[in-house]
């Protein structure tokens, strides 16, 4: 576990989940997010976005904290762990409430308000997005150690067990 990805649904707790990662194996974090976002609320332009990716796959260890669905497949190429939080709507979608109007380092940006495009992404991630994440996994689960949370306490519960059996913390 030296390459990680980590995927899901908007509001399931990837950068929550990734920062303790980080703290545990200290690992440099990359939040796509941050890498694709400017503060002005522009964003990069594609590229630009895939030419950092490829810096960031160069080096001997990561933690990539981000879905961009467009961005999956070459991502699983690269890494050797990947984590899905496949977490129901209703914890999504009030993980993402939740955040509304705290200050968050993952993000270049602060949310006054749940967007309802956004909101509705959310609602329809496990129907437009979920399917062709499962495909992907599927793809590429010979060279990638897979591993899925369906609940906050089985994360918990990896983390919890990862501190108790790792040197590194």
């Amino acid at each position: 576990m030296k390459k990680i990805i980590i995927i899901g649904c908007p509001g399931s707790g990837k950068s929550y989940f990734s920062k303790r990662l980080r703290d545990l194996t200290k690992y440099p974090l990359y939040h796509l997010d941050n890498i694709y976002h400017r503060e002005d609320g522009t964003h990069i332009p594609r590229e630009e976005f895939d030419d950092i990716l490829r810096n960031i796959f160069k080096e001997k260890e990561w933690i990539i904290d981000g879905n961009y669905q467009r961005t999956i497949e070459m991502r699983l190429k690269e890494c050797d762990t990947c984590f899905l939080l496949d977490f129901p709507t209703e914890v999504c979608v009030s993980g993402a409430e939740d955040r509304v109007g705290k200050k968050r380092d993952d993000m270049a940006w602060y949310e006054e308000s749940l967007d309802p495009e956004f909101k509705q992404y959310i609602i329809d991630f496990s129907k437009t997005s979920l399917p062709a994440i499962y495909e992907l996994i599927e793809k590429y689960k010979h060279k990638v150690d897979v591993l899925i949370f369906k609940s906050r306490n089985e994360l918990n519960d990896f983390i919890n067990n990862y501190e108790v059996n790792n040197d590194r913390v």
